[in-house]
């Protein structure tokens, strides 16, 4: 088809005769699409579980900055095995466990962890750039470890995903407890006989599966959408020990299986469908909670503390 005269975004027109706006929303195929990535959004739930679930630690901790560094790795480990074709999730798993060791040997104190996440950082995305310039597969392969992929997952992937999945949540469910009493107070955890070093560590390494799951939905440059923002969101809307992993998780299936369900009728990465849902979510509650702090200040009796 041609154009004439220089289109506006708003009409201009692809080659196949596809509007900038139907490869954002197309939903023409939609039914058999769907039937075809049921593996996928298995997977989905999987993923929301763990990052609903490992991301109300990663707030209470104040680790946001860890996630981005050990994602970076975790994009290394995945472009070094795309590169020597193995199994590419188990590259990023690779990647996030070495950058979880190597955060939690060297970054003991909080200022000296934020020091060697910067380190690690660069040296990661370095790497993972460097390892996709030397493979000379598509071009999407590459593109999908930065933005995700997961509409793509396979039974192989899947299999991974559900067995990593699998040792995260069992990993977790001894440690709740115990580490939410050395999150929340670590001095007075300590003096209860609460092994808090050790909680530390054995979280860095549950984390860095976490992330290493994680980068499969939204891709290394994303993560923080999955573990870091449906726990925040959650946190605004409750302090309950009960309540706030719950709704954690729900935020962040919302976005997974929402982002996953919306990107089939597109061209369009997955990744963008689940970070604006993420951030919604986040918005909503924060308006909620800032609404909700007001009338309680309204409500309290003149001259109370």
């Amino acid at each position: 088809m041609t154009v004439t005269g220089p289109p506006s975004a708003a009409t201009a027109v692809r080659g196949d005769g596809r509007g900038p706006w139907q490869e954002v929303f197309d939903f023409g195929d939609y039914g058999e699409l769907l039937a075809l990535a049921q593996g996928s959004l298995v997977a989905g739930v999987l993923l929301g579980l763990v990052g609903g679930l490992a991301g109300v630690f990663v707030v209470v901790r104040d680790l946001p900055f860890a996630v981005h560094g050990i994602s970076e790795l975790s994009f290394a480990g995945a472009a070094a095995a795309l590169l020597l074709g193995v199994n590419v999730v188990a590259g990023s798993i690779a990647g996030s466990l070495l950058a979880a060791v190597a955060i939690g040997v060297l970054g003991v104190r909080a200022r000296d962890r934020n020091s060697v996440i910067g380190i690690l950082l660069p040296f990661g995305l370095g790497l993972g750039v460097l390892f996709l310039s030397l493979h000379e597969g598509r071009a999407a392969n590459k593109f999908g470890l930065l933005t995700g992929q997961i509409i793509a997952v396979d039974t192989p992937q899947l299999a991974w995903l559900a067995g990593t999945s699998a040792v995260v949540l069992l990993a977790l469910a001894p440690m709740w407890r115990p580490l939410t009493f050395a999150s929340v107070d670590p001095e007075v955890a300590e003096a209860r006989g609460v092994p808090v070093r050790t909680l530390s560590w054995a979280f860095m390494l549950v984390l860095g599966l976490a992330v290493a799951l994680c980068v499969q939905v939204v891709g290394a440059l994303l993560v923080l959408s999955l573990l870091v923002t449906p726990a925040a969101a959650a946190a605004r809307v409750t302090a309950s020990p009960g309540l706030l992993p719950l709704l954690s998780v729900v935020f962040a299936l919302v976005a997974v299986e929402g982002g996953m369900l919306l990107s089939l009728g597109s061209s369009v990465p997955v990744s963008p469908y689940v970070t604006t849902l993420s951030f919604l979510i986040y918005l909503a509650c924060r308006l909620y909670g800032t609404g909700r702090a007001r009338r309680l200040a309204g409500a309290r009796p003149a001259g109370a503390d």
